[in-house]
């Protein structure tokens, strides 16, 4: 990439402490803020790892036209890599997604079609892959690809080794699995004891990015006997944690990382000492329009139930 390419600020993300959350018993809560890669979370890395990988391979070059089933983050990092790159991206987008981000979509440029919130992201997978299968169009697939592992093994997880010596526990959430199964890679090679912990919705709850493993469809790169401990987080929990993060430290997160936070404060409980590190996956600016804050903590809002929120 040329030096002054927008590709090349991907990555090397700040690592902070979340100083109000230290435990009188030595717990320490650190976040890895994937919010500032350009488009705004984690996905720009296996946006960008993707393309490179079908290009090198050769199934993908200019002229076509990139598909893929996203409800947020991962079309949004595809569109902007697309731009950067010259190619075109069609985005299967299931309704009910956050509005946000169809706005961004289009300002990309990208094309947008919505398939029934019934179906979930397994029918949005399978209109991707038909489309994939016409000449000219190139399916990604996010849930599938390889190249969604590799990047967090071979670059997410050595930039946090560099950025803290000591990971006692490493949370994440679970969506497409590869970033928790690729940087819980690498830490355990590392570190044998370093506990593995995965975040997923309530069954039945719309939290856009993360999968509730109780509704049948596990990601094929999850690698579950990875995993140390699964923590369910419901919305309202998520919700009140951005909340919480933003007035004591500063900092935006989206709804996912809310939901990431409850689970370490959770695990904070089990292990009364050590670091605590979390992904942030992205900011929270895109979830302002929806006001999600304002709602009582509750969780009466049928309307904010039905919004994918991480």
């Amino acid at each position: 990439m040329k030096k002054y390419d927008l590709l090349r600020l991907i990555g090397e993300t700040p690592l902070i402490e979340l100083k109000s959350l230290r435990t009188d018993s030595g717990v320490r809560f650190y976040a890895k803020l994937e919010g500032q890669n350009p488009s705004g979370s984690i996905k720009d890395r296996i946006a960008l790892s993707m393309v490179m990988s079908a290009e090198k391979s050769g199934q993908l070059h200019k002229g076509q036209t990139i598909v893929e089933a996203s409800s947020g983050n991962t079309a949004i990092a595809l569109a902007f890599v697309a731009k950067q790159k010259g190619y075109k991206l069609r985005v299967v987008i299931p309704e009910g997604s956050v509005p946000t981000i169809k706005d961004i979509l289009k300002l990309y440029g990208a094309e947008i079609i919505p398939c029934a919130s019934e179906g979930g992201m397994r029918l949005a997978i399978e209109t991707a892959n038909r489309i994939g299968d016409y000449p000219n169009f190139v399916s990604i697939n996010q849930f599938y690809n390889q190249a969604n592992i590799d990047i967090h093994y071979s670059q997410t997880s050595v930039e946090m080794l560099r950025q803290i010596k000591q990971i006692d526990v490493f949370i994440a959430g679970i969506g497409t699995g590869g970033t928790i199964t690729g940087i819980g890679n690498r830490l355990r090679e590392e570190s044998p004891t370093t506990q593995i912990v995965g975040v997923e919705p309530k069954m039945g709850d719309r939290l856009q990015g993360l999968r509730s493993l109780d509704e049948g469809f596990v990601p094929p790169l999850l690698n579950l006997n990875l995993l140390s401990s699964r923590f369910i987080v419901n919305s309202i929990e998520a919700i009140d944690n951005t909340k919480e993060i933003a007035q004591n430290e500063g900092v935006l997160i989206g709804i996912s990382s809310g939901a990431v936070l409850a689970a370490a404060k959770r695990m904070a409980k089990r292990i009364q000492k050590g670091n605590i590190v979390m992904i942030f996956a992205d900011g929270g600016w895109k979830y302002l329009p929806t006001r999600p804050w304002e709602e009582s903590l509750s969780g009466n809002s049928q309307e904010k139930n039905d919004i994918h929120w991480w």
